[in-house]
């Protein structure tokens, strides 16, 4: 029979994996550069020049860059113009309310045309939920822009919400809430009128939420057998399907783009942890390698990677594997301890928290060049990111 108690040390500051060879990417690629040219409106050229310095595909530049970006206002909007070395590219309309709104869709349209070779989905429209601890036993869900502005509080109980994640449509967080009669998993709408609702109040605990694709399902950890497995449970119906049934405890599920599987971590006899992938009916259990001593909080990527923390030296950094080549390789070598980590839509970035003393920070973490950027650093110890995806497009171009 499970340990209740090892599954919460297990949740809050995950176990030990075996150790495997570290392999770690010394490859830079630069980006192109970008120039802005003045729109003659200084705000929205503020919020440009944001979202252009925070999305990670292009080095700004006051200079001649290797692609130009002219905005001229319009009826209605704002025309768009992209040329690359000189010549023109593409020419588009953007319209969106606020010059926020404007400015979002603007740098989503030209990561996308710019990068349509890759196939590159702009993600600027995209938000990034986060636990803050506010108070001794108070973490509420809150959420922000890529580049760290436009914070909102998403949740405000007296209680500990934590492992929020997003559901496909971008509306809704899911998130587990600690009561004083147990752990439920929770669902809150966030765009449009608040509201929420219990996804889950088995007997013991419900964490671990993680909505598959098609917004159908939720994969979760429960106990009310006294044993701590994974399952799937229908979000709009009764159904049932329990995917583990040993005497390992587990955590942290996730599902792959296309939904036919689940990765999760299971703790092994004698504490040690490892990543394992399953079908999403249990079957075909899969154990991945990892760097380092220690492999927890698996996030999977549209293009079929999986990021994830691992123990190196003492404190935990992030590590990537490719599934399609079956590559392995850490991409955080600066100080302090990564955590947590969760793909954007462009397959590129990661948001995660990192440690360094007793201070927290959120970061983005770029995987190809390994290069952080602060996300947020408040007085506040911030947690467990997840990027949501992306909202529609309104960018039209001619």
């Amino acid at each position: 029979m499970k340990n209740f108690a090892v599954f919460i040390i297990l949740f809050c500051i995950s176990a030990i994996l075996g150790a495997a060879p570290i392999i770690v990417s010394k490859t830079v690629r630069d980006n192109p550069t970008i120039e802005l040219k003045s729109s003659g409106n200084a705000a929205l050229d503020r919020e440009v020049r944001s979202l252009l310095n925070a999305c990670g595909w292009f080095d700004l530049t006051n200079n001649v860059g290797d692609y130009q970006l002219k905005i001229t206002s319009s009826p209605g909007g704002v025309r768009c113009d992209l040329d690359l070395a000189g010549a023109p590219l593409e020419a588009w309309n953007v319209k969106g309310g606020d010059v926020r709104n404007l400015a979002k869709l603007i740098v989503d349209h030209a990561i996308e045309r710019s990068f349509s070779d890759l196939k590159v989905q702009g993600f600027c429209t995209s938000r990034i939920a986060f636990c803050a601890k506010t108070a001794p036993g108070v973490r509420n869900v809150y959420a922000c822009d890529i580049d760290g502005k436009n914070i909102v509080q998403l949740t405000n109980f007296n209680a500990l919400c934590v492992e929020p994640c997003w559901t496909p449509n971008g509306r809704s967080i899911c998130y587990s809430k600690y009561g004083r009669a147990g752990i439920d998993l929770i669902e809150t709408v966030v765009d449009g009128p608040k509201r929420s609702r219990i996804l889950t109040a088995y007997k013991g605990i419900n964490t671990g939420a993680a909505v598959s694709p098609n917004g159908q399902e939720i994969a979760g950890i429960f106990s009310f057998d006294h044993q701590v497995d994974l399952y799937v449970k229908g979000i709009f119906s009764r159904q049932l399907r329990r995917l583990t049934k040993d005497i390992e405890v587990e955590a942290s599920p996730c599902w792959s783009p296309d939904g036919s599987r689940i990765a999760y971590v299971s703790e092994q006899r004698g504490g040690s942890t490892r990543i394992v992938i399953c079908n999403r009916d249990g079957s075909q259990k899969k154990r991945l390698p990892a760097v380092g001593s220690d492999a927890v909080t698996p996030d999977w990527s549209g293009d079929d990677k999986i990021v994830y923390a691992s123990r190196v030296n003492g404190s935990y950094t992030l590590c990537v594997f490719d599934l399609q080549s079956g590559e392995n390789r850490r991409i955080t070598e600066e100080p302090g301890s990564f955590e947590s980590p969760a793909w954007a839509a462009d397959n590129r970035q990661v948001v995660c928290k990192r440690v360094s003393g007793k201070h927290s920070d959120l970061v983005v973490v770029d995987t190809r060049t390994g290069k952080v950027r602060t996300l947020l650093s408040m007085r506040y110890e911030l947690s467990m990111p997840a990027w949501s995806p992306c909202k529609l497009k309104g960018a039209r171009a001619r």
